[in-house]
């Protein structure tokens, strides 16, 4: 299981993750701060209890007892009707918004749970543990308790949640095994002719059905039950079926024959986005962000993404930075069922381009270059610089989105060549307190100065923190006996000891 969506042991994982995917379960039983209750449904010809409260437990009523039983054994006890049809719909209601807020596999598990998929996306809610700690804080402020589990597979996440021991269980990769081996049987969620044979036989807990052959296992369980028990163990691949955001643009096409050539994928990839781009123009959106996954006819999933710096759904431009994904796409036997979601989407309205057409002005539009160059070296590689209000050097750029138009530069001369850091100097001499430096000695080499201006006079920001509050920087523009020009300052203004050490640093390069 180490794919984002509908996984397999073949797929490939889109965000190149390294380590087992893990899969989270958080079950949502009864509300928290409540006296005890027990929920009462008809169960065949009879009324039954179906759910009961820590407190209700304690006094003795638990979950298939007779109604009319539980009403005699506790007759002030809060016994109300069971409401099947709003614990789904609220449960679904926490699916859609776990695929919104945290992952986009998550899905409900009948009937007081969820299935979380982490794979691949932890990081971005700092680790695992973290993660389940907000999670467990969520659902107590919605007013609920929330036992939470993390495993490698589903089958073992869901057992461990149900029937572990504690609020929270995180499992070590490759040590599913012996975690759910202490677990009673039911843990594996067997049918009830299964749990009876299992009581029969005397299988007790999960360790005693692993050192079992499994033919021998399969004649008294029956062949449902090994398969829930492989796929606690990851032997067998259980997919998740994600809940769909009907407010997330998705089109997909099922093929009458399996594909596997570059140009076969590419017609599907075109014939997908002409389908999206119709919806989209429905809705008024254009697109920033597209996933391409591709169903194998083993079953292993193929994921592609691309991004876009603005809002757009032009079929030839989006087509163009998909097939530049192609190659990274392994058909296998061949693809059989192609699916683009456009996960990231924003309002796209009509332009103008009067003006444009009658000729009055030139619309130069660097999206599409952007776009271009970002899927081939990375979205992070293709940046503007930014003038930021700072007289600090080092703070007054920034990177800036590519497609903007950066503000207005100061009129300050400043080095073609800025250090991201600046870098000490040794041996340097100077008159104090305001000439520039005469000789200093950079990088191992000794440099001759025949020229220099200056200072000019940098104060620390005093609003950032107290170290900056006196601190000043006297800045020299020199040049040596070989035409180099260096930017160059002095941590002091050279009377007093509290605005600097009097250290000499090379900032930037003018040449």
């Amino acid at each position: 299981m180490r794919e984002l969506g509908r996984r397999s042991e073949a797929a490939s994982h889109p965000y190149k993750a390294g380590v087992p995917a893990r899969r989270i379960i958080a079950s949502v039983p009864q509300p928290i701060e409540q006296a005890p209750l027990a929920l009462v449904g008809k169960v065949g010809r009879r009324e039954e209890v179906v759910s009961a409260c820590v407190g209700a437990r304690a006094l003795g009523i638990h979950p298939g007892m007779a109604a009319t039983h539980a009403r005699a054994l506790v007759s002030d006890l809060d016994f109300r009707p069971a409401e099947p049809a709003a614990d789904a719909a609220l449960l679904d209601r926490l699916a859609l918004l776990a695929v919104r807020r945290w992952s986009p596999i998550a899905a409900v598990t009948p009937t007081d749970g969820l299935w979380i998929d982490l794979a691949g996306c932890d990081h971005l809610h700092g680790g695992e543990e973290r993660f389940c700690a907000r999670l467990i804080a969520f659902c107590r402020r919605a007013g609920f308790t929330a036992r939470v589990a993390v495993a490698d597979t589903a089958g073992a996440a869901h057992a461990l949640a149900r029937f572990g021991r504690d609020e929270l269980t995180r499992i070590e990769p490759r040590a599913t095994a012996e975690a759910i081996a202490p677990l009673p049987v039911a843990a594996l969620r067997l049918a009830p002719s299964a749990l009876a044979a299992a009581r029969k036989f005397g299988f007790e807990r999960i360790a005693d059905l692993l050192p079992v052959a499994r033919g021998p296992l399969a004649r008294r369980l029956g062949l449902a039950a090994i398969t829930r028990l492989d796929q606690a163990l990851g032997a067998v691949a259980e997919p998740i079926t994600p809940r769909e955001d009907a407010q997330v643009p998705v089109v997909e096409r099922r093929l009458l024959e399996p594909i596997g050539t570059a140009e076969a994928i590419e017609q599907v990839m075109h014939d997908l986005l002409d389908d999206l781009a119709v919806v989209l123009q429905a809705r008024g959106l254009g697109a920033r962000s597209l996933r391409l996954t591709g169903l194998r006819v083993d079953g292993g999933e193929q994921v592609v993404a691309v991004g876009t710096s603005r809002p757009t759904r032009e079929v030839s431009h989006l087509l163009r930075l998909f097939k530049l994904r192609i190659e990274r796409i392994d058909p296998g036997m061949g693809l059989e069922h192609f699916r683009l979601v456009a996960s990231h989407t924003e309002p796209l309205d009509a332009v103008d381009l009067g003006a444009v057409l009658a000729g009055e002005t030139l619309v130069r539009d660097p999206a599409r270059l952007v776009d271009v160059i970002a899927g081939r070296i990375g979205v992070r590689s293709v940046f503007r610089i930014a003038p930021v209000e700072s007289h600090v050097p080092e703070r007054a750029v920034v990177h800036s989105d590519p497609n903007e138009r950066p503000g207005n530069w100061p009129a300050w001369q400043r080095p073609i060549r800025l250090f991201a850091r600046p870098e000490p100097l040794l041996h340097v001499m100077a008159l104090l307190p305001d000439q520039p430096p005469r000789r200093f000695e950079w990088r191992g080499k000794t440099y001759t100065v025949v020229a220099g201006d200056g200072p000019e006079r940098v104060h620390g920001e005093w609003w950032r923190r107290d170290a900056e509050v006196w601190a000043v920087r006297d800045y020299y523009r020199v040049e040596d006996e070989e035409g180099g020009r260096y930017w160059l300052f002095r941590r002091g203004d050279g009377f007093e000891e509290d605005t600097g050490d009097l250290s000499w640093w090379i900032h930037g390069l003018f040449g």
